[in-house]
């Protein structure tokens, strides 16, 4: 094939645009349809059902008209806002199984990319860090990456801030958070986190796939607060509505 004459620009996308007429189609993740060169296919992207638009500014559970909710104002927890992309449930949750459980590390990036196309936190210019949740080392081990790395990789690289990892870890095992109930899941995950890292006059922006009672979240704003940290969001994929 001839490429003399041709600008180095449109020799790659002429490149790209043939290797992607050899290389199979890409199926959607969720109904094995054509999708393009896109995880999933335009009709599953609309069924990802969005957080409802009145919601607790604090945890992100619904409110009438977008007011913080009862229970923050009673007992404000540790983090300050929490923004989440989805209501967890039918097909999210089998998004973030397939990251978590099927090992499609693309899922993350998926992800990544669609927390930054929503609503996003406010950026302090050098004063932001990412802090995606940790694991701890035998999950670690287990699974072979943090799902909430992953998330969070495309979201770093995209708005230039920088990763908080290996200074804010979990450090013991705890009984898996979905099988307990709230109180117990308080009880579970306290003391779970340390830092070895100043944070203070940081912005913390916590990364996570799924909140649910919120209980680990705000274990781990408590820890980066006690480190200094001014502020404390939840970034996360979807938000449960019934814990």
């Amino acid at each position: 094939m001839q490429w003399a004459g041709i600008a180095p620009g449109r020799v790659l996308a002429q490149a790209a645009a043939m290797l992607g007429k050899m290389l199979p189609a890409q199926h959607c993740l969720l109904c094995q349809g054509h999708s393009g060169d896109t995880l999933l296919c335009p009709p599953c992207r609309e069924e990802l059902p969005p957080l409802p638009e009145n919601h607790c500014p604090v945890c992100a559970l619904p409110t009438p008209s977008g007011e913080t909710c009862g229970q923050c104002l009673a007992a404000p927890p540790h983090y300050d806002r929490t923004i989440a992309r989805w209501v967890y449930g039918f097909p999210v949750d089998r998004l973030i199984q397939a990251l978590k459980y099927g090992h499609q590390l693309a899922v993350g990036q998926f992800l990544g990319d669609a927390l930054l196309t929503g609503p996003s936190p406010d950026l302090s210019a050098g004063n932001t860090v990412l802090l995606p949740v940790p694991l701890s080392s035998g999950h670690l081990r287990q699974r072979g990456f943090n799902q909430a790395v992953e998330i969070a990789r495309p979201i770093g690289r995209a708005l230039q801030l920088p990763m908080v990892l290996d200074s804010c870890r979990r450090t013991r095992e705890t009984a898996a958070q979905t099988s307990l109930p709230w109180k117990a899941r308080q009880k579970n995950i306290r003391h779970a986190f340390e830092c070895s890292i100043d944070l203070s006059g940081k912005d913390v922006i916590l990364i996570d796939d799924v909140m649910t009672t919120g209980a680990t979240l705000n274990e781990l704003a408590r820890t980066v607060k006690k480190h200094g940290a001014l502020t404390v969001t939840n970034w996360v994929c979807a938000r449960a509505l019934k814990p």
